[in-house]
């Protein structure tokens, strides 16, 4: 690699890096469970999911991102890795735009909350993200979560990656379902608490501050970071590689909806738990007890998403 070639990947590699931001789980996170999911691929669904990967928009920028002297093989499996962080990379591009009320995390009331057309699309569509399934510790009146959210939009792009559409829909519709489906696997994605101090909820722990060490975040955000924060794929790699295996039984189970109930109950149980997390704004203190608990928890979803989505790509993709 000539002294120019060096300087403009060293360059891209900078543009990636400033345009991914960490949502559901971090960077690290939903790559990791791509990797899980990549490992477990049949050779010609591997072949296929490379081949849409490629008609990404960004796909020669993820390119130059990978080291010098990578394997094609792995190179590929890198890829795939980044085009699981699509989906959050859009949020500050500069092409896509918020698309609803609340800055764009509720969806917008003109009828193209659930479009689904493809790279044309210029809307980030945050509230995709997301199913905020509601419950009250004190009695407080619940809401149910807006229509359409990640479980309408898995069930969309299984339905299109199963079906005769056209590739580029399907390269979209990929790269989506591959990161939602990590993202209802992060149970502060699958939840909104609502107390008589946050009547409208508490947007999956964005509205609870809690301590980590020296630093004061968003309750989300700590869940998101759990299995760390690096946008590096070979960071990500190294944290699938020791993942847990995910139990069988659990990983061919392909309803959403299933995956979703289990996120929920992990919120109320552990994401939520008291102590040290109080009702209200907080700030809460973060004991080890607290982080070792959901830090072993994230393991096991970032694990169960990736398995899962390999099924559903074995099984559906064509």
């Amino acid at each position: 690699m000539n002294r120019l070639s060096r300087l403009t990947a060293s360059t891209l590699l900078l543009i990636f890096a400033l345009s991914v931001s960490s949502y559901g789980w971090s960077d690290t996170g939903h790559m990791a469970a791509a990797f899980v999911a990549y490992q477990k691929l049949t050779p010609q669904v591997r072949a296929r999911v490379d081949a849409l990967v490629r008609l990404n928009p960004r796909f020669s920028i993820w390119s130059v991102t990978i080291p010098h002297g990578t394997s094609a093989a792995k190179k590929r499996m890198m890829l795939f890795m980044i085009a699981a962080t699509w989906p959050d990379q859009i949020k500050h591009d500069g092409v896509h735009q918020a698309d609803g009320p609340e800055n764009g995390d509720r969806p917008p009331t003109d009828g193209t909350a659930a479009q689904n057309i493809g790279y044309s699309d210029t809307a980030m569509h945050k509230y995709w993200h997301f199913i905020d399934q509601p419950f009250s510790p004190d009695g407080t009146p619940l809401q149910n979560p807006p229509v359409p959210n990640a479980a309408t939009q898995i069930a969309a792009f299984r339905a299109v990656l199963a079906s005769n559409s056209p590739d580029p829909l399907k390269s979209y519709d990929l790269v989506w379902l591959l990161h939602l489906v990590g993202d209802v696997h992060q149970p502060l994605h699958c939840t909104s608490r609502f107390t008589q101090g946050q009547p409208n909820g508490d947007a999956g722990g964005n509205n609870v501050n809690v301590r980590d060490g020296s630093t004061t975040k968003r309750l989300h955000a700590f869940w998101d970071g759990l299995l760390g924060t690096s946008r590096d794929p070979a960071g990500a790699l190294t944290v699938g590689q020791s993942l847990p295996a995910a139990p069988a039984s659990l990983a061919n189970n392909l309803d959403a909806a299933v995956w979703i109930d289990e996120s929920f109950a992990a919120a109320k149980s552990t994401a939520y738990k008291q102590p040290p997390i109080g009702v209200g704004a907080g700030p809460f203190t973060i004991t080890s007890t607290y982080r070792n608990a959901a830090r072993a928890l994230a393991k096991k979803r970032v694990a169960l998403a990736g398995a899962r989505l390999a099924n559903i790509l074995n099984a559906e993709l064509r």
